[in-house]
Formats: C-alpha cells, structure tokens, sequence
C-alpha cells in the first residue's frame, strides 16, 4: 500500500533529480496515489510539492497507469483562489 508520507518521500527524490524521466516516475507514483487515496489527495501533494513547478502538473488532472491527462472540464485549474 502506498502511504501519503511514502508518496511523498518518493515523489521528494524525482524533484530533487528533476528531469523528463523522474516527471515520468512522478506520474507513475501520483497515478498509484491516486487508485488508492483518490485525486484529492493528488491535487493535494501536487500543491504541497510545488509538482506544478517542478515538473508542470496541474491541478485536477487525472493520472492513470502513468499517463496524466487533462481534466476536460476544468483545465488549467491551479486551485489558487486569489
């Protein structure tokens, strides 16, 4: 099972690598987080993260099997309420 503190301590070593291919390993952790704990909580390490900036993910998106795709009614949401 894939704990939040897991996700985190995994995701925390493809920001510090940074790079095309730990963007890819990012996907594959956040999609995991994701059939496990939902997208609430991948928007919320992608804002905890700052994953928007490291690798340009963007809130609401959906990650599955790697891939990260678009949510189709909300692109572009960053989840900032100015």
């Amino acid at each position: 099972m894939m704990t939040l503190d897991r996700a985190k301590e995994l995701l925390q070593v493809q920001v510090d690598f940074g790079g095309f291919y730990n963007g890819n390993a990012a996907k594959m952790i956040l999609s995991e987080v994701s059939r496990e704990h939902g997208r609430q909580a991948v928007d919320f390490l992608i804002r905890e993260m700052q994953l928007d900036e490291a690798f340009g993910f963007v809130i609401g998106t959906r990650f599955d099997g790697g891939l990260a795709v678009p949510d189709k009614h909300n692109p572009g949401d960053t989840g900032k309420t100015d």
